[in-house]
């Protein structure tokens, strides 16, 4: 027999009746994140015929130069969500500042924080990039939302997901209910579900992702858990193998799907990471908690750290569960020698 067809907005619709108390609003702050990433992947999916590759000539607030499709696709999220009377504010990882909700459109309830364009480095590559998102509930009393309804502590997310633009374009999203993800159709224009209920496989594969060109800077617990993985110390077992994109996105989807370990470590030039918490670790691990892995920061979870600044950097250890406990024990390890 063949499976029905299920697209994205009969299933966030089937969701919606699985709670009697909804209203709708965060069902449609869904579909227009669907509706943004498909136009997002179709410019992706061109951008190598029209003039949309290479760089802007100006930098984002972390210092980077901004390509154009990260310009392109930031535009496109904010546009998408700006007149529909949903969100209180956003925050997007380009921008310095909270992005307020213009002043002739009504607000609403939730706010959303997007990192646009996972991985743009890797675009006139033509490598796998992809778009990440978090939704929070407004928790101020400010009528047209203010920075603390983006600044919240990532356990108390409603959604988080991310949208994959690689061989096939990939939304894959979590309320909390379960981790499902919907492959786009584009002679239809639909997303449709093709990974219902994504589970972290146990034990997962045996991979590990991380950029070695670091490794001089790591501290010595990060040196010896990766050259525990490679299986070149003394404590024996099998050793891991590498695989290593680039984009946070295309290395943490196959994380998700395959198993393994995603790292992006502290190091001495980056002592407090270098990903951002609000926009690329919260929700990350919140997809990845969801579909029974974990995400810490080496000795914490990272649903759990406090944030306070809209930029604040982490470092992160996220995957299959056993692994990321692996990991931990070797921070642990140099926190303790560290301290001796």
């Amino acid at each position: 027999m063949t499976r029905s067809v299920v697209t994205i907005e009969r299933h966030i619709v089937d969701q919606e009746r699985l709670h009697p108390e909804a209203t709708g609003a965060f069902s449609g702050i869904l579909y227009d994140m669907a509706l943004a990433a498909k136009m997002i992947s179709r410019e992706v999916n061109k951008a190598g015929l029209v003039d949309i590759l290479g760089a802007t000539d100006h930098q984002n607030v972390h210092g980077e130069i901004v390509k154009k499709l990260d310009e392109f696709a930031d535009d496109v999220i904010f546009k998408a969500f700006d007149h529909t009377g949903l969100l209180c504010c956003m925050a997007s990882e380009e921008n310095e500042e909270i992005l307020e909700i213009p002043a002739h459109f009504p607000t609403g309830k939730y706010s959303l924080l997007y990192d646009p364009l996972d991985g743009s480095s890797n675009i006139d590559a033509n490598i796998s990039v992809g778009t990440i998102f978090s939704v929070h509930r407004k928790v101020s009393d400010h009528p047209r939302g203010c920075e603390e309804d983006c600044i919240q502590v990532g356990r108390k997310q409603i959604a988080g997901g991310y949208v994959v633009y690689g061989s096939s374009t990939m939304l894959v999203y979590t309320t909390g209910n379960g981790v499902h993800g919907f492959t786009l159709d584009p002679s239809i224009g639909e997303f449709l579900l093709s990974h219902p209920n994504i589970r972290i496989p146990k034990p997962g594969k045996r991979i590990y992702s991380v950029n070695e060109g670091n490794y001089a800077r790591w501290h010595e617990g990060q040196r010896r858990l990766v050259d525990h993985l490679k299986g070149i110390d003394s404590r024996g077992g099998a050793p891991f193998s590498a695989r290593y994109v680039g984009s946070m996105v295309a290395d943490l989807h196959r994380t998700l799907l395959y198993g393994g370990l995603f790292m992006y470590p502290a190091d001495r030039e980056n002592p407090n990471g270098k990903l951002r918490l609000l926009y690329e670790a919260n929700p990350m691990a919140f997809v990845v908690e969801n579909a029974g892995g974990r995400a810490t920061d080496g000795c914490r979870d990272v649903l759990d750290i406090e944030p306070t600044s809209l930029h604040q950097r982490v470092p992160l250890y996220i995957g299959s569960a056993e692994f990321v406990d692996l990991a931990e024990r070797f921070v642990a390890e140099e926190a303790v020698a560290a301290a001796g």
